[in-house]
């Protein structure tokens, strides 16, 4: 495994325990998306994966490493897209320079590759970009370490329509069976047909844990005309063109994932979620 949580607990101080026992794993070869409402622990969860916070008891290795330890063969080995980031006043070119020199697979043919998509030039200060432009140099510059985590907290913040198409198109080019990537957000629908497996956290516990086939073969995703029809779904909402449900998928037929919908699902219908997935949640996490 990738990454391997066993038994974590954490608390920030004076406030009650965010995680309790926290069990999760994950397996290097997939883009994985971790969802959840604000608050609900995505972002010190991955904290705690990069050693920028501690557990207070339990295990987590990363890859074989502790990163309580911060040893440099495990942070050149892992990269981080935060969702804010400082911006260095100086160019792209001296960036790479600079910080290239710390990751041992890091491919400046591939930087180039990704700047040129994003069309940025390598003579650009990176302090005078618009936001989403300084987005795209740690986006690419990220892709390009090759590290074997990278972490992605809300990547697709700041990027147009245009850019989040080629990041996606970048990515999925990027994945090999020894990476991981770890995506945080709350922008599902620019994460369709890419993150598998999903996770969903709410108030530190892990309530959803499924891979995309998972879901497929035991949820359908359709449209229904009339209220009656879908008032046995596991969820429904409605949209303009009638009810958009998810529902027990008793015929095996695959349907489209919307990510959204399924969020929804989950959090509004818990119990009976996690019965048909039938995973073991445990509810003190």
């Amino acid at each position: 495994m990738m990454i391997t949580i066993n038994d974590l607990n954490f608390h920030y101080k004076k406030n009650k325990p965010l995680f309790s026992d926290l069990e999760l794993s994950i397996a290097p070869g997939n883009i994985c998306g971790l969802l959840g409402k604000n608050g609900a622990g995505k972002t010190t969860l991955l904290k705690l994966m990069s050693g920028l916070l501690y557990p207070k008891s339990g295990t987590l290795t990363v890859n074989g490493h502790n990163p309580e330890d911060r040893y440099p063969s495990f942070l050149s080995d892992l990269y981080i897209v935060p969702e804010e980031f400082f911006a260095p006043n100086m160019k792209i070119a001296s960036f790479q320079k600079i910080y290239g020199a710390f990751y041992p697979k890091f491919s400046g043919s591939q930087f180039d590759q990704y700047l040129q998509e994003f069309e940025l030039e390598k003579n650009n200060k990176i302090n005078r970009l618009s936001y989403g432009q300084k987005k795209k140099v740690l986006l690419s510059f990220g892709m390009a370490t090759n590290s074997s985590l990278m972490i992605l907290d809300e990547p697709t913040n700041g990027l147009d329509i245009p850019s989040k198409s080629i990041f996606r198109k970048l990515l999925a080019s990027s994945i090999t069976d020894d990476k991981c990537f770890i995506i945080s957000t709350h922008q599902v629908r620019d994460m369709i047909n890419l993150i598998d497996p999903v996770i969903i956290l709410e108030n530190g516990k892990i309530i959803f844990n499924a891979s995309i086939e998972e879901i497929t073969n035991k949820l359908h995703f359709g449209m229904h005309f009339q209220e009656s029809a879908a008032s046995d779904a596991l969820y429904a909402e409605r949209t303009p063109g009638g009810y958009l449900a998810v529902t027990p998928n008793v015929t095996g037929e695959e349907t489209e994932v919307d990510m959204e919908v399924l969020f929804n699902a989950v959090v509004s219908n818990k119990e009976k979620m996690q019965q048909l997935f039938k995973k073991e949640v445990h509810h003190d996490a």
